[in-house]
């Protein structure tokens, strides 16, 4: 462990840096992390820059809800249904609301 290895990770510290409870990869050696990069205080080799892909949250609209609500609802009333033509009834309504709930989809 040279000098300068442990001057630049007491600074890294006081900076706000945390130890690493996973040793270095290459040495085995403690590793001490500061906005993503990674030192060791043995070796001094960082692992290899890896890009991690962002993922975007798509969270649900308040309609996007209901619809599936209404889905599920209008699913309940057509395995229940016994007439023919209120069945096509609900079947209509289960299309209308898939067809809507599509169009929310691709507005988001």
């Amino acid at each position: 462990m040279s000098k300068d290895l442990t001057k630049k990770a007491a600074e890294m510290l006081l900076k706000g840096a945390t130890l690493l409870s996973e040793p270095c990869p290459y040495c085995k050696g403690v590793r001490v992390m500061k906005e993503g990069h990674a030192l060791c205080i043995s070796c001094g080799r960082e692992p290899e820059k890896k890009e991690v892909p962002k993922t975007e949250k798509v969270t649900k609209s308040q309609l996007e809800i209901t619809l599936e609500k209404k889905m599920e609802s209008l699913s309940k009333d057509l395995e229940n249904e016994s007439d023919h033509e209120k069945q096509q009834e609900i079947l209509k309504s289960i299309n209308s609301v898939l067809e809507t709930l599509e169009k929310v989809k691709n507005k988001q």
